[in-house]
């Protein structure tokens, strides 16, 4: 009787556990269907709200345009005198006194140096003394000739005795004329004991003092004069350079110009403010460096350049018809070096293309394929939009423009400065 009721109980258990199961499992299976039915409600919700398209991007872009560039070249250099002259002695002597002050400008003609002239006097005192002789000799030749003539006229003397007198005439002509060059040469010797300067420019430092004695063989200079206006610069350029260059010109690719100014930027990175001019180009390569030298003659009134100062020179090789420059901020390169700008066509849309260039004029690229006149090119915006999107454009101010913006703004008075454009 007792093992009946635990039977019972178990089984009223067992009953009650599957009851709880088939309860838990419908409000399972009613809970998903629920969940189901919202999404379904949501989705056809949000089917049925109307889609916005993404808004277009406004970029900056630049037309470009065809123009004449001269193309430049910047090229090292040093600067050289105009005129060098080493002062040395043409005579022997005790230096007596320097006539000059180191580091000034000394004229052609000044004296710089005066040397003890004793034994040069003398010399030239001897030599007019047997110039005086000379004379006398001669003046008795001439009358003795004379003589004779008259003599020989009424066959008073032999004809032998008139030759003799006029062979004496003429060899006393003849010493006259030597003992005059004698002088001459004493002068000249004198007039070299007195040193002077063979151009006009600015004098070194000395290297003698007074009581040194310097000879007609000596090496070393007593000092050095240097004309340093106008100064010379001797900039040097790669041949393959000038190679190019013959060749463009022969394609006609490039023409040549009819001028070529030449600016020079000094070491500290400075505009020098004269303008110079190629005087001549050298005719030969230095072997060792590939390179030739061109000359460049500069003003220099107030003397800023000195000889063996560094300078860079920038001057046009030559000019580019219907040029296509492009600005520099607008190219971007690939990891493989390619070059490409985004384009924007009539419609809006934006086009990668891709570009080949060769130098920099000022802040563009110089085009050599890839763009035509009239293309519009982003320049402001690149990183807000992609290949294939359409954008809103906005035209870029010229330099141009801005520049006359920027005088046409500026006050009365004010000093205003214009940058060239390029080339």
């Amino acid at each position: 009787m007792q093992a009946t009721h635990i039977q019972q109980r178990n089984t009223s258990k067992a009953l009650l556990e599957g009851a709880s199961r088939k309860t838990a499992f419908s409000a399972l299976l009613l809970s998903l269907a629920l969940a189901g039915c919202g999404q379904n409600a949501a989705n056809s919700a949000d089917a049925s709200m109307p889609q916005h398209p993404m808004p277009k991007q406004e970029v900056v872009v630049t037309t470009l345009q065809a123009e004449d560039v001269v193309l430049t070249r910047e090229l090292p250099g040093r600067t050289v005198a105009s005129l060098v002259a080493e002062v040395r002695p043409q005579v022997s002597g005790i230096v007596m006194q320097r006539q000059f002050t180191e580091g000034t400008k000394v004229e052609a003609g000044q004296a710089l140096y005066q040397l003890a002239d004793d034994s040069y006097r003398a010399d030239l005192n001897k030599a007019e003394a047997g110039l005086a002789a000379a004379r006398v000799v001669l003046e008795n030749a001439r009358m003795t000739a004379s003589r004779t003539a008259r003599l020989l006229a009424i066959n008073a003397i032999s004809t032998q005795a008139n030759d003799d007198a006029q062979a004496a005439l003429q060899k006393a002509q003849a010493d006259v004329r030597v003992a005059e060059a004698a002088v001459d040469s004493a002068k000249v010797q004198l007039s070299y004991s007195r040193i002077t300067s063979p151009i006009t420019g600015f004098i070194g430092k000395s290297t003698v003092t007074q009581g040194a004695l310097v000879t007609t063989a000596q090496t070393s200079a007593l000092a050095t004069v240097q004309q340093l206006d106008p100064i010379y610069v001797d900039l040097t350029q790669p041949s393959t350079e000038m190679l190019q260059f013959r060749k463009a010109l022969a394609s006609g690719t490039l023409e040549k110009m009819k001028s070529v100014p030449v600016t020079l930027v000094l070491e500290d990175g400075t505009p020098y403010e004269h303008t110079g001019k190629i005087a001549f180009n050298e005719m030969t390569v230095d072997p060792s460096t590939g390179s030739f030298s061109l000359r460049v003659e500069v003003p220099n009134p107030e003397r800023l350049l000195m000889p063996g100062m560094y300078v860079r020179g920038e001057f046009g090789m030559g000019v580019r018809p219907g040029a296509i420059l492009v600005p520099q901020r607008a190219l971007s390169r690939t990891p493989q070096g390619t070059a490409s700008v985004l384009v924007v066509d009539a419609t809006g849309s934006v086009s990668n293309r891709s570009v080949s260039v060769s130098q920099t004029v000022g802040d563009k690229w110089l085009v050599e394929s890839g763009l035509n006149a009239g293309d519009q090119v982003v320049i402001e915006g690149l990183q807000k939009i992609k290949p294939g999107d359409d954008v809103i454009v906005s035209e870029s101010v010229t330099r141009t423009d801005a520049s006359q913006l920027s005088q046409h703004n500026a006050p009365q008075g004010a000093n205003s400065t214009s940058t060239p454009a390029a080339g």
